[in-house]
């Protein structure tokens, strides 16, 4: 297997080349998805280009975390399909499914590090779980992961040590630790301060080149995502309501894209929910004069 850790780890969960080559890696065709009468994806379709950072944008409760449930077959449709490679993800047997997810890495939206291991153990956990790896090239890849990701002197530290920036920095090396064909960045950049926000967002491009993965970025962060990303997808009411590069979508003319790109208060996307009026609610009576 040779000494080079790297070496050790694509043999370990290499892929099939020609299979990559011959299809797209992620498509999603007419999907549609509910919570019970709530309707949450109305007809979203969309293919993810590989080797490139997607961004799939838009409003809180617009559905994006539960479009990346639906892509790692944790939910099903109630109509249209998610496809790996081809392969209906829906439709894959329980053999099938833990495979297609030994090939994703997974950056949850609340971190989700393991409060009881270290740092170190935290990011080898997908190694030893999902490999046959001696020790010693596990020991070499993590610390290799996370000097990419700056905290190498931090492996000996427990999650609760660590401050927000830190964090996110150790569940992006965990995300990456098996050189991921796909990697899924759930709201990266939340709760961060401008620099650790900066740094994670620069993390994100860097080692999806360096390692040749194809990643998405979920979130709502319209200016980071625009610094790091290839291509854009804008969500809205259950569907895809704008598309294209960064600098496309800036200059975009759509209703949808120019509000949620600029941050405008007025627009298609409304700030308040649809209720009854005001009157209905609240028992409006007439001041009573004082003598």
């Amino acid at each position: 297997m040779g000494s080079c850790p790297q070496l050790a780890l694509q043999a370990a969960t290499s892929k099939d080349p020609v299979t990559r080559m011959s299809t797209p890696l992620i498509e999603l065709d007419d999907l549609h998805f509910s919570y019970g009468s709530r309707r949450i994806l109305n007809g979203v379709s969309l293919t993810l280009a590989e080797g490139k950072v997607t961004a799939i944008l838009g409003t809180s409760g617009c559905g994006k975390t539960t479009l990346l449930k639906l892509i790692g077959g944790q939910l099903r449709p109630n109509r249209g399909a998610v496809r790996f490679r081809g392969q209906v993800v829906h439709e894959m047997n329980t053999g099938q499914l833990y495979r297609m997810r030994r090939e994703i890495g997974m950056m949850f939206q609340q971190g989700g590090l393991f409060s009881d291991l270290t740092v170190f153990d935290n990011v080898a956990f997908p190694l030893r779980e999902h490999t046959r790896l001696p020790e010693r090239l596990i020991r070499d890849l993590v610390l290799m992961k996370l000097q990419a990701v700056g905290l190498r002197g931090a492996r000996d530290l427990f999650p609760a040590e660590l401050s927000g920036g830190m964090n996110r920095r150790v569940c992006l090396a965990r995300a990456i630790a098996m050189d991921p064909t796909l990697a899924v960045y759930d709201e990266p950049f939340a709760g961060l301060d401008p620099i650790s926000l900066n740094a994670v967002a620069k993390l994100i491009r860097e080692l999806n080149d360096s390692i040749g993965t194809t990643s998405i970025v979920v979130t709502y962060d319209v200016s980071e995502s625009l610094k790091v990303v290839d291509y854009i997808f804008l969500l809205s009411e259950g569907v895809v309501v704008s598309q294209g590069d960064p600098a496309s979508l800036s200059a975009s003319q759509d209703a949808y894209a120019r509000q949620f790109i600029h941050a405008e208060p007025d627009g298609p996307v409304a700030f308040q929910q649809p209720a009854p009026p005001l009157a209905s609610d609240f028992r409006f009576s007439t001041p009573v004069a004082r003598p």
